[in-house]
């Protein structure tokens, strides 16, 4: 019997997965989005590609939240995007109301699901995820270091023309404009990057991946990016619906780990179909650590913003 994925967001992001995980024909999907209409006609040109892209999964579009019954996996993308005029408090707070009343459809419907959150502020929207659904923090995940680290490994493949395959690389911290590029846990076909690229271009390349989001906004102008964060989330998904224990970084909730406690923050997970088996604790330099402390301050701000987190510190 197939697993079934629930996507909910029919964006362009929540279409992204849709598609990368029929192709990878993990599981019979469900999109599901309050705006009537759109998420069944984008499913239903999905499932007409079937035959050409030779993936036999159902694939379903729907308002209807019973249709997402006993999902094994929900990738959540639902959100707003930052408008003109609008604070950054201000889409903390819309966001927080939207990822509230979408787990508070999910969690009833699919007890055991684990949780991938995609939504942005990505490590706020974890919290918000957490507090409502109440399940085990192993279940609810963010999806950014995994995109972070393509884009590190990109423009590394860029830089020295090789394949892409051949590079093994990690990002930590929050998903924004304070991650922590590890150089030294960086290699290309088992080689430190140090002794492949020099230190300035190093440095040019850690700054792209930090800004490559908002490289592909300003190109775009209407958008943000999709593309790379659907096949991000899609393999988190597989690794969750085969049981695969990849190693590979998430947004895990950290109780002592890395010296946080209480918050969000990519670190290296193992990822199973339990959702988050182990945390790794890494080595770090003391440049190391202070950076992933400014990473850490920046997610702690965000979080301290959220009224489910407020309502939490009141009632304790």
């Amino acid at each position: 019997m197939r697993k079934k994925i629930t996507i909910v967001g029919a964006g362009n992001v929540g279409s992204s997965v849709m598609a990368w995980a029929a192709q990878a024909d993990l599981g019979n999907i469900v999109l599901v989005d309050v705006v009537d209409g759109m998420p069944q006609g984008k499913a239903l040109d999905m499932a007409q590609a079937g035959p050409l892209v030779r993936f036999d999964c159902k694939v379903v579009g729907t308002n209807d939240w019973d249709e997402t019954k006993n999902s094994t996996v929900v990738a959540i993308t639902a959100g707003m995007a930052r408008k003109p005029g609008m604070s950054r408090d201000d889409l903390v707070h819309a966001n927080e109301a939207i990822v509230r009343s979408v787990v508070e459809q999910i969690a009833p419907r699919s007890p055991k699901a684990v949780l991938i959150i995609i939504s942005n502020p990505l490590d706020a929207m974890c919290h918000v995820a957490l507090e409502v659904s109440k399940f085990p923090k192993e279940r609810v995940i963010g999806m950014a270091g995994i995109l972070d680290t393509a884009r590190f490994r990109t423009f590394i493949s860029w830089e020295l023309g090789v394949s892409v395959e051949d590079i093994s690389a990690l990002v930590l911290g929050g998903h924004g404009d304070a991650m922590v590029p590890l150089i030294r846990y960086c290699t290309v076909g088992g080689v430190p990057i140090e002794r492949l690229v020099k230190p300035h271009r190093l440095a040019a390349i850690v700054e792209r991946t930090r800004n490559a989001g908002g490289e592909i906004v300003s190109l775009l102008k209407t958008g943000s990016a999709f593309n790379s964060p659907g096949a991000s989330a899609v393999q988190m998904i597989e690794a969750v619906i085969k049981d695969t224990k990849r190693i590979m970084p998430c947004a895990a909730y950290l109780e002592g780990e890395y010296g946080y406690d209480g918050i969000y923050l990519g670190v290296p997970i193992l990822l199973s179909g339990y959702g988050v088996e182990k945390i790794f604790e890494l080595e770090l330099t003391d440049a190391e650590r202070k950076q992933l402390d400014q990473s850490a301050a920046g997610v702690v701000e965000l979080r301290d913003s959220l009224n489910v987190f407020k309502q939490k510190a009141a009632a304790s």
